[in-house]
């Protein structure tokens, strides 16, 4: 089969799906599974075909003790999307020669777990919004997008700007919010994090006020956080939440006031005026990540 004939075959699910290995690097069976299939049964044989096409390329999670496919881009799903966020390690801007280069650092990454919980939020709003028609993911952006995006905001402010994990737009019970996710894995110690918090209020005075989310593995580390940062002043709204804790429900706690936990959809949110993100066009006819 020539290179024509196989990039025919491919469907609009498959071209969202290359177009979010390209930006997002790297995505499980399980999490391709919920966020585009009806079964994880149908997702697997139609990654089976990707994969035999060269769309995707694949490989086994020694991370995790269930030993699931791992899917990057591939081959063929780099020439439908040549000009992806490339690489999750390097800053130099050189770009990987090739797709199996790309996926060789991937595979190296010690970051690897990190992309993986940092997608996985994403990918259980796009789940959710599947089952609610009047809820949807507006925007989903990898970490390099969303600083590319906020860079000339960062130069006004005179600070290194701001370096989400992700960025992303959630529509829900009429309401439009933006926020930036911080995934936290218990690593980071308290004194990074309110570095990064003070970018965000830095960012602020030129551009959105979205919420800052602060997910982290359990309830000892989030209360840790809201213990630091009670009564702190902080431009940007931040909201705690826990990795197992669906996202898209009462899974926040704003850090000003802890009381009940909110839904996403609740949290407070402001494009901004001078927001670079936001145009009249900004959100694209269905799920996108762009």
């Amino acid at each position: 089969m020539d290179r024509l004939d196989r990039l025919r075959r491919l469907t609009a699910r498959d071209h969202l799906l290359l177009a979010w290995l390209a930006e997002h690097y790297i995505l499980s069976t399980a999490q391709i599974g919920a966020a585009l299939f009806g079964s994880l049964r149908s997702a697997r044989l139609r990654l089976a075909v990707l994969h035999s096409m060269q769309a995707v390329t694949r490989f086994v999670d020694v991370t995790t003790g269930d030993r699931q496919y791992l899917y990057t881009l591939g081959p063929l799903g780099a020439v439908v999307y040549p000009t992806q966020y490339n690489d999750p390690l390097r800053t130099d801007g050189r770009g990987p020669r090739s797709s199996v280069e790309r996926t060789e650092r991937i595979i190296g990454s010690r970051r690897l777990p990190h992309l993986l919980g940092t997608n996985q939020l994403f990918v259980d709003l796009h789940a959710y919004s599947r089952t609610d028609p009047n809820a949807r993911l507006a925007r989903w952006w990898s970490e390099q997008h969303t600083t590319d995006v906020y860079a000339a905001l960062a130069a006004a402010t005179g600070g290194p700007g701001v370096r989400p994990d992700g960025h992303g737009v959630w529509i829900a019970g009429g309401h439009e919010v933006g926020f930036f996710l911080e995934h936290d894995n218990g690593t980071e110690t308290l004194g990074t994090v309110l570095r990064k918090l003070r970018e965000y209020d830095r960012l602020a005075a030129h551009g959105p006020h979205y919420p800052v989310l602060l997910r982290v593995p359990g309830r000892r580390r989030e209360q840790h956080l809201l213990d630091v940062l009670a009564g702190r002043r902080l431009a940007m709204p931040v909201a705690t939440g826990i990795h197992d804790e669906h996202p898209a429900g009462p899974a926040w706690t704003l850090t000003h006031d802890p009381g009940p936990r909110r839904w996403l959809h609740e949290l407070p949110s402001d494009h901004g005026p001078n927001n670079p993100a936001t145009n009249p066009h900004r959100y694209p006819t269905g799920a996108t990540p762009a």
